[in-house]
């Protein structure tokens, strides 16, 4: 037998839309930035939200484990392939920093 629920599916207490709330359902909230000449909608997801699924960060090339807070940006016009998963201090850090050049084990680094 599954649980009951309390209220119906997809309803918020205050009668918006799952659309309209930008906090609670993943645990952060959204916002829109300006990044390199285009909007960017950024959310920020709290840790206990975060659960399942490791994601690489496009700032530094390293995993952020799940169970990590961290934000989750895409640029407005995009779609939901174009979303990306950045440690908060990347993100933050985002125009300070150059891109990484990916190189093979023996690649020389001059």
């Amino acid at each position: 037998m599954s649980p009951r629920r309390n209220r119906p599916k997809g309803a918020c207490p205050s009668g918006r839309s799952a659309e309209d709330d930008r906090s609670g359902r993943y645990g952060g909230w959204q916002s829109t930035e300006s990044w390199q000449g285009e909007e960017w909608s950024v959310r920020h997801v709290a840790g206990a939200s975060a659960q399942g699924k490791a994601y690489r960060c496009p700032g530094c090339d390293q995993l952020i484990p799940d169970g990590v807070p961290h934000v989750v940006a895409w640029p407005e016009h995009a779609g939901v392939d174009d979303r990306r998963h950045w440690h908060k201090a990347c993100w933050n850090a985002k125009d300070r920093r150059t891109t990484r050049v990916q190189r093979s084990r023996n690649a020389p680094r001059f």
